[in-house]
C-alpha cells in the first residue's frame, strides 16, 4: 500500500520489525510470485471445466470496467560480466512501456451506484488482449454473474475491449437479455468536443453548442446528436476534419451503446469512473512514475496484491494462496490464453465451461 519499498522498510521498523531492504523486496516479489501461480491454477481449472460457479453474484446487478494504465518495465538486453574492479563488461537493459490491463467488478444497487457495503474485485495483466478479457471470464464465472440479475460492461471506445465483449458474454454463459455493453459517457462526451473543435466558432458559442449536444446524448437522443455535428460539419465545410470521430460515435451509436437514457431508466451506470479510479490508486501511485522500472513478473505481482489490499479484499487473497500452496509448492505463473478474436470471426459456438453446474445453479438460486 506504500509508494516504495524503502516507505514499508521504516513502517516495519515502527512496528518492531527490523528488516533489511532486500528481504523486505524479496517478501514482496515472492508472494506476488505465488498469488500469481494461484492464478494460473484457477484459470487452467477454469478452461478444463474444473472449477465450479460460485454465488456470490447470484441474484445481484453487477457492473464490470476494463480499461488500461501504463507502466515502464525493464528487460535485460546485456549482462553484466564481473563485479567491481574486475567487472568487463556493463549490463545493458531496455525500458519500454507497457499497458496494464485492469479490470474491475463491483455490485451496483437499483440506481446503478456502487453498494457500499460490497468490495468490489479487482485484477490486472500486463499481458495482451486475450489473456486480460479471459481473466475477466475466470472471474465471473467463479462468483456466479450466470444467475445475476444484470451484468453491465463499461468500457471507453478501446477496440481491443469491444471486439472481445461478446465472447466474455458467451463463455460465461449470460443470456442475452441479461448483460448490457455501455460506451462511458464522458468519453463519448470527448469525443463531441472534439468533432466540435474543427467547427470555426467562437469559444462561446462553441461551448454552447457542446453543452446542448451533451444534452441530447443523455437525453437518448444519440442519433440526432451525430446528425446535428454532421450537418455542423457540411454547413462549414469541415467535414472531412471531423469524420473520425463522427465514425466513432457512429459505430457506438449503431451498436446502442450510446442509449443512455434507457440505461437511466433501468438503474444501469453510464460512466466508467470505478475503473479509472483504480487505474489511478492501483497503477499510476505505486507501479507507474518518474523513474520506476519493474520486471514485468514483479510488477504484475504488485499490481495483484496492491488491488486485494485497496479493495478490502487481502485477507481473502492470502487465504486462498495458502490454500493452494498447501498443495503443490512449485511457483509458475507464465500463461498464455486462446485467440478470442479468431474464434469469434471463424464462427466458432463459445461455449460456456460445466453448463450442467450453471443450471443447477440457476434451478437453487430461483428456489432460494
Amino acid at each position: 500500500m506504500l509508494p516504495s519499498f524503502e516507505h514499508a522498510q521504516r513502517e516495519l521498523k515502527s512496528h518492531g520489525l527490523n528488516l533489511p531492504l532486500k528481504e523486505v523486496r524479496r517478501i514482496a516479489t515472492h508472494l506476488g510470485a505465488q498469488v500469481l501461480t494461484r492464478r494460473k491454477r484457477d484459470l487452467l481449472d477454469y478452461r478444463d471445466g474444473r472449477m465450479p460457479a460460485g454465488q456470490e453474484l447470484a441474484g445481484k446487478r453487477v457492473a464490470c470496467g476494463i480499461d488500461a494504465g501504463k507502466s515502464r518495465l525493464r528487460h535485460v538486453t546485456r549482462k553484466q560480466k564481473g563485479k567491481g574492479k574486475s567487472k568487463k563488461q556493463r549490463r545493458r537493459y531496455k525500458t519500454d512501456w507497457r499497458d496494464v490491463k485492469l479490470l474491475i467488478i463491483s455490485e451496483i444497487d437499483e440506481k446503478g451506484e456502487k453498494v457500499r457495503t460490497s468490495c468490489p474485485w479487482i485484477d490486472g495483466t500486463f499481458g495482451g488482449p486475450d489473456e486480460a478479457m479471459e481473466l475477466l471470464a475466470m472471474h465471473l464465472h467463479r462468483l456466479g454473474a450466470v444467475g445475476a440479475e444484470v451484468v453491465v460492461f463499461l468500457a471507453d471506445g478501446a477496440p481491443w475491449i469491444w471486439e472481445r465483449l461478446e465472447w466474455v458474454a458467451k463463455r460465461v454463459g449470460l443470456r442475452d437479455q441479461q448483460w448490457h455493453f455501455i460506451l462511458d459517457f464522458w468519453h463519448a462526451a470527448q469525443h463531441i468536443g472534439l468533432a466540435l473543435g474543427h467547427v470555426p466558432r467562437a469559444d462561446k458559442e462553441r461551448r454552447r453548442l457542446y453543452r446542448k449536444l451533451r444534452k441530447w446524448l443523455k437525453g437518448g437522443k444519440a442519433w440526432e446528436m451525430i446528425q446535428e455535428l454532421r450537418r455542423l460539419g457540411e454547413t462549414h465545410g469541415v467535414l472531412q476534419a471531423m469524420q473520425e470521430d463522427l465514425g466513432y460515435l457512429e459505430k457506438h451509436e449503431d451498436h446502442c451503446h450510446l442509449d443512455d437514457a434507457r440505461f437511466r431508466r433501468r438503474g444501469l451506470p453510464i460512466g466508467s469512473g470505478a475503473v479509472e479510479s483504480a487505474i489511478r490508486r492501483v497503477i499510476n501511485l505505486r507501479i507507474k512514475g518518474p523513474g520506476v522500472l519493474w520486471e514485468e513478473e514483479n510488477a504484475e505481482g504488485m499490481v495483484v496484491l496492491r488491488a486485494a489490499a485497496l479493495s478490502g479484499r487481502w485477507e481473502e487473497l492470502l487465504e486462498k494462496t495458502r490454500q493452494s500452496f498447501s498443495r503443490d509448492r512449485r511457483i509458475d505463473f507464465k500463461w498464455t490464453s486462446p485467440d478470442m478474436r479468431a474464434e469469434l470471426k471463424a464462427g466458432v459456438k463459445v461455449q460456456p465451461p460445466t453448463p450442467q453446474v450453471h443450471e443447477n445453479e440457476q434451478l437453487e438460486s430461483q428456489a432460494a
